[in-house]
């Protein structure tokens, strides 16, 4: 059986890296799961492991840029562990623009009744969701000259 491509979208915090998966088609993005950190440098293995596990050909990082685009201390700190995270895999990482997905994830489960504790369990996956989504989308996007793309966010890092 021959091997699907897929791509890993994560949602990299300091306690946590939410995770989802594109389908084969890299139409639609699903929650994969959540690693719990109990180190600055952990979750490069467990990540590894999916990207090996489900064919993964590309993972995108969200980069948790201000609103007004500049890099703060949390980009810098992402920066860096995808850096790492490039170091020990044979696929590319790209980092993604995800202002407002962690946001739209916890209004999303306000708004779905879930318990506090249940939200934030779920949050994070459903934040590497939105990245991954919102990048899919970004791929798909009509590229010819005289339409504008749907989405105003600049185009993934190299």
């Amino acid at each position: 059986m021959g091997m699907v491509s897929r791509l890993l979208g994560l949602d990299v915090g300091r306690r946590r890296i939410g995770a989802a998966l594109s389908d084969p088609s890299g139409l639609l993005a699903s929650p994969l799961g959540v690693i719990e950190l109990r180190g600055a440098e952990e979750g490069r293995k467990e990540v590894g492991d999916w990207v090996r596990e489900h064919g993964v050909t590309r993972v995108i990082v969200g980069l948790p840029l201000h609103l007004d685009g500049s890099e703060g201390e949390e980009a810098a700190w992402v920066r860096g562990w995808a850096g790492r995270l490039q170091a020990c895999l044979d696929v590319p990482v790209e980092l993604w623009d995800e202002r407002l997905s962690t946001v739209a994830a916890e209004r999303s489960l306000r708004e779905s009744g879930l318990s506090r504790r249940r939200r934030r369990e779920r949050r994070d996956a459903l934040a590497a969701v939105l990245i991954l989504q919102s990048y899919l989308d970004w791929l798909r996007r009509p590229t010819t000259p005289d339409t504008e793309a749907p989405s105003d966010r600049p185009p993934p890092e190299r």
